[in-house]
């Protein structure tokens, strides 16, 4: 950096320092214009770790927000700059974390949106194919093992709430559904339960 550029950076940094200083004083104009003027600032040193226009908006957005809940916590005897720098450069650092941390547990399904003109088509139908064929098998089961299956994996219930319903211990319960679920496998593959 050339003498003239560091002391230009110099004299930007102090002034931004005594508009921080007066906007903690309580100067609403001084802090409008600090934001104002650290904007793009910040979105130059946010450009240098990512590419994506969406997100450096978000982290600019996110820095300013950052930068207003700790404000109070700038001592202006110190350089602004580098303050702003290091909340720059965490809160990068968090959005392509988080960004990588999504993307990983996330998959695009563009025709998940899509929707039909038909008003029936968009409502699911009361008894599908495979609704019949499950009240079936489930109805060739014995009592217990069939009350048991709809309470805990038809119905959802914990096996405390099940119990209660059910009259069955929560140890009965987890047997009857083992031996429900064995039955309705078998019975689906064609083998001797």
């Amino acid at each position: 950096m050339s003498g003239e550029q560091s002391a230009s950076a110099r004299a930007q940094d102090r002034a931004w320092s005594a508009l921080m200083a007066a906007a903690q004083d309580g100067d609403a104009r001084a802090y409008a214009d600090l934001l104002g003027q650290v904007a793009p600032f910040i979105r130059a040193l946010v450009r240098r770790r990512c590419r994506d226009p969406e997100l450096i908006e978000d982290v600019v957005q996110d820095t300013l927000l950052t930068v207003h809940r700790v404000r109070a916590s700038y001592d202006p005897r110190r350089p602004f700059s580098a303050w702003l720098a290091a909340i720059a450069g965490r809160r990068a650092i968090d959005a392509l974390r988080r960004r990588g941390r999504i993307r990983a547990r996330e998959g695009r399904d563009d025709a998940a949106y899509e929707t039909f003109a038909d008003v029936a088509a968009n409502k699911p139908e009361e008894s599908s194919d495979a609704a019949r064929v499950l009240s079936a098998l489930m109805a060739g089961l014995p009592e217990r093992q069939r009350r048991a299956l709809e309470l805990v994996k038809v119905s959802e219930l914990s096996l405390s709430e099940a119990s209660v319903v059910s009259g069955q211990s929560p140890g009965a319960l987890k047997v009857n559904v083992h031996r429900a679920l064995k039955a309705l496998r078998a019975r689906l593959t064609g083998q001797q339960a």
